[in-house]
């Protein structure tokens, strides 16, 4: 099978897409549904939502690491992020969601200020990958879209983009090392592949991803 081409500008209309149902998703919760458990283990939507709006922001730090050469690290350590996600239980819905939309409107405006040269510049991923910037929107694409999912009210790896998907499951099998992926449809095969709940029979059971 050949891999799907993947563009940083396809890539940037996916993770408006998936930003465009998180936000379409969280507007709909009061203070019940926000406590409310996630697909995710031991994650309620609070926790959900405040990973996605600090995932915007530590997203945010690259851009500006792009833009001015300055090294600026996603995260100051691994005890900033997770008090990034442990933030969201001190919250407000209202707060959660304010988060959610200004730190996506903020990200989605420093990518768009990023010149030619820049989105060429190296960053460095929380995983410590070096990686050009045009890979920022797939990074980014790759967290709203599944964790819109994971919020569980309603939206299905179907309502995902399928070139989204393609990726996607090209990308996790690839990381997996599998050769080999079930018959079904790419949202169950593209479910599957990243530990969520599917509908594809006899498939083995895989962990979480992402």
């Amino acid at each position: 099978m050949t891999a799907p081409t993947r563009t940083s500008a396809d890539a940037r209309e996916w993770a408006r897409t998936g930003t465009e149902l998180l936000l379409d998703a969280v507007a709909g919760l009061d203070e019940a549904g926000f406590s409310a458990p996630s697909v995710l283990p031991d994650w309620t939507r609070r926790h959900l939502a405040a990973h996605v709006a600090a995932n915007a922001d530590a997203l945010g730090n690259l851009v500006r690491w792009a833009a001015t050469g300055e090294e600026t690290p996603m995260y100051a350590s691994p005890e900033e992020r997770a008090a990034g996600i442990a933030k969201g239980a001190t919250l407000t819905a209202e707060e959660l969601r304010s988060w959610v939309d200004a730190s996506a409107q903020a990200l989605d405006e420093g990518l768009d200020r990023l010149t030619d040269e820049q989105w060429r510049h190296q960053v460095v991923t929380a995983q410590g990958r070096t990686v050009p910037a045009t890979e920022l929107p797939w990074m980014r694409a790759r967290e709203v879209c599944v964790h819109a999912v994971d919020l569980g009210t309603g939206i299905t790896f179907a309502d995902l983009p399928n070139g989204f998907l393609a990726a996607l499951v090209d990308e996790i099998s690839t990381k997996r090392g599998l050769t080999e992926l079930p018959d079904g449809p790419l949202p169950e095969v593209a479910a599957w592949l990243a530990g969520r709940p599917h509908t594809l029979a006899d498939a083995p059971e895989l962990g979480p991803w992402l």
